[in-house]
């Protein structure tokens, strides 16, 4: 491998998949959730966003199902 490479000359390009990789979302979710995904992601150092979608990407993955019941 060469110790030296020169990028100068390189043209910059954007990834023409980057847009197909992630979709921005809104969901309401409480305070206590946010925090605690907060405080862990800083324990990792890494963006909280990135851990819920690693967190959500692995329950999907494994096909995780919720078990609830709702009050009637």
């Amino acid at each position: 491998m060469r110790d030296h490479y020169d990028f100068s000359k390189m043209k910059g390009q954007k990834n023409p998949y980057a847009k197909h990789l992630k979709q921005p979302v809104t969901m309401r979710i409480d305070k206590p959730t946010i925090a605690y995904f907060k405080s862990l992601a800083e324990e990792m150092g890494m963006p909280y966003q990135s851990l819920i979608n690693l967190y959500l990407r692995d329950c999907a993955m494994q096909h995780k199902k919720l078990h609830l019941k709702w009050a009637s």
